[in-house]
């Protein structure tokens, strides 16, 4: 049985779609309306947030609000780094999914020694850095981050010089740089990237499984795979960010994407991974209700997140 901790991190300033913030009590207004005790049973840590940058001009248009970003790595990395270190299993709800490089920042910091694989369940690859983003949204740089690339051959853009200092900071947090390799990530249903992503892809060879590959191997096929292509890792982070969902039925958050996986297919394959030692961290981003009806996108979120925490507490 794992003993859980949650860790709510209500940040948005990464995203270029107000409203993500929202997306942790939209969570637990589900878990109200399913009449589910999730949120009394276990410990919560809640980040304090820098969402009243969201207020003021932005100063790096190719890495938006990098300094309040670089302010919750080192909150969000820290609660991580504790948690582990507490010996509690560290399940994240996050605003925007830029948090993701700090909750992989918090794990290395809790065992630098030992190697950390990620499996990223999204629409986006999230590989770009200030010399190659298309918006200057940092949502799209956690995996650059945590791989510490900037991917300088296919840059587009010459950030300025207090732009590069914070992101230099950031990719060194924790005084541990790169915090993974591009072999210990499995892209689960990505499906919505950039050439200049791409390029970072095909160099770090990055195992990818599109979503009409789950459908044709199946869940248990796919999840034996994924372990399979980890299996040098010690530890694995599963970051599902809810818009690998098809866009039909994820309607409530900022970036959705067709072709994705249905409610069902993302539920079991989450499951599938809850069940194996080897997972120290679950985190959910990316929920924005301000997007949605009848809070259908935080319904699913919490489904997925109960069948997951009942498996945690079962092994």
């Amino acid at each position: 049985m794992r003993n859980i901790k949650i860790i709510e991190v209500k940040s948005e300033i990464g995203a270029g779609t107000r409203g993500a913030s929202l997306g942790i009590d939209a969570i637990k207004i589900a878990a109200l309306d399913f009449m589910s005790n999730l949120f009394v049973n276990f410990p919560s840590d809640i980040i304090e947030t820098e969402n009243r940058l969201l207020y003021e001009p932005v100063a790096s248009p190719y890495a938006k609000r990098i300094q309040g970003v670089y302010t919750m790595y080192e909150r969000v990395s820290k609660a991580v780094c504790e948690t582990i270190k507490s010996e509690l299993f560290p399940l994240i709800l996050s605003g925007d999914h830029s948090n993701a490089g700090a909750t992989i920042a918090g794990l290395k910091m809790a065992r630098p020694k030992r190697r950390l694989g990620v499996v990223w369940i999204d629409a986006h690859a999230d590989l770009h850095s200030p010399y190659t983003t298309p918006s200057g949204n940092m949502h799209g740089m956690p995996l650059a981050i945590s791989l510490a690339d900037d991917n300088i051959e296919n840059k587009v853009h010459t950030p300025d010089a207090q732009t590069l200092d914070y992101w230099k900071k950031l990719k060194n947090i924790g005084k541990i740089e790169p915090k993974i390799l591009p072999e210990d990530i499995v892209f689960i249903a990505v499906r919505d990237y950039e050439k200049e992503e791409e390029a970072v892809i095909k160099k770090g060879n990055i195992k990818m499984i599109p979503v009409a590959e789950i459908r044709r191997k199946g869940i248990e096929s796919i999840v034996r795979q994924t372990f399979l292509h980890l299996a040098g890792c010690d530890d694995i982070y599963v970051s599902f960010d809810v818009d690998s969902l098809d866009s039909s039925i994820s309607r409530g958050t900022g970036t959705p994407v067709s072709n994705g996986l249905r409610e069902r297919e993302a539920e079991d394959l989450i499951a599938s991974f809850m069940q194996h030692h080897k997972i120290c961290c679950f985190e959910i981003a990316e929920i924005n209700p301000t997007l949605d009806k009848e809070n259908m996108m935080a319904e699913i979120a919490f489904n997925i997140l109960q069948r997951s925490v009942n498996l945690l507490l079962l092994n």
